[in-house]
């Protein structure tokens, strides 16, 4: 949302001002009015009126629960940003560039926002749009499909999907009940009831070849958090088990530990136990050191190395 600036005090400026949070915040006080535009409420209402005057129709309610609205039937002006939003926005596609597929469609977006910005700060954003991203191009999900997945979801609507198990291996149909879309790390995940296999799943959206709506409709499972479940889902099935002792309650840990390593699960006397598996325990070791807090490596022995060699490490590295 726009901020109001010292440097823009004029009529005209506050006015506009006024106009995006109206119609950005419908019910704005006027007391809220007032203290964005640096005014007081009384003064707000002036630029009010000359929103008014210019013939947009800001309607207002009396009382506690009152403020001001755009009035039905008017057409929203041409987008309008400040230049932190505009920066923000640039370099949220810039991103985007590594995570989705066809990144034609981001450039072409780019132009479209970089030509309705101001001069000055069009040229920040052009700089920002210049920025190269490191990764690997164009293996990210079709935007289109990933909509549909996503609204699917929203609307409790059962799906057909091709999905392809592996990147040289032909689709195969199943029929899923999409509870949820995440992305973690630039990669974009479908958690789903897969009716075929009679269990749940986390679909690599970037796999999915096809997508049909079945019209059945169904009810995601009561309280279901997509982000947890698909960080749990991805800590699972490596090669190598792991089970690691924390000298901490779960919610001292939980903030120092990607829920990608495994689950947590308390212990007596404030304690944790976190089981995941790993197929590279040095990774795994480093990770763990990051936690601030006693562990003791339950198992696998190839961790235990992995941590007495990382901690030789770091103590020759400080001269000890």
């Amino acid at each position: 949302m726009t901020e109001f600036r010292e440097d823009d005090a004029t009529p005209t400026a506050r006015a506009l001002v006024a106009l995006e949070l109206i119609h950005d915040r419908p019910g704005v006080s006027g007391e809220y009015l007032g203290e964005r535009l640096g005014v007081s409420a009384r003064a707000a209402r002036r630029y009010v009126g000359i929103l008014r005057q210019a013939g947009i129709p800001v309607e207002s309610t009396p009382g506690r629960h009152g403020g001001y609205r755009m009035g039905r039937g008017y057409r929203v002006p041409p987008l309008m940003f400040s230049t932190d939003e505009a920066l923000a926005l640039v370099m949220a596609a810039v991103r985007g560039r590594l995570a989705i597929a066809g990144s034609e469609a981001v450039e072409t977006a780019l132009d479209k926002i970089v030509r309705v910005l101001p001069a000055t700060v069009a040229g920040q954003a052009e700089a920002v749009r210049r920025v190269e991203a490191v990764g690997p191009r164009g293996d990210g999900p079709d935007p289109q499909r990933t909509s549909e997945l996503a609204a699917a979801a929203r609307d409790g609507v059962r799906l057909r999907l091709g999905y392809r198990t592996g990147p040289d291996r032909d689709p195969r149909e199943m029929v899923v009940d999409p509870w949820g879309v995440h992305l973690r790390h630039d990669r974009w995940y479908l958690l789903c009831w897969s009716h075929t296999a009679g269990a749940r799943r986390v679909l690599r959206l970037d796999r999915i070849e096809s997508c049909t709506r079945l019209g059945e409709t169904f009810e995601p499972p009561p309280g279901l958090d997509v982000v947890s479940v698909v960080d749990e889902h991805l800590s699972e099935g490596w090669g190598v088990p792991v089970v690691v002792d924390v000298d901490a309650a779960p919610h001292d840990v939980l903030g120092h530990l990607p829920r990608s390593l495994g689950r947590l699960e308390p212990l007596d006397a404030g304690r944790s136990r976190l089981v995941g598996s790993t197929d590279d325990v040095d990774w795994f070791a480093e990770r763990l050191a990051r936690l601030g807090v006693a562990f003791h490596v339950v198992e696998p022995d190839e961790l235990r190395t992995a941590c007495r060699t990382l901690g030789r490490r770091l103590l020759d590295a400080a001269g000890d």
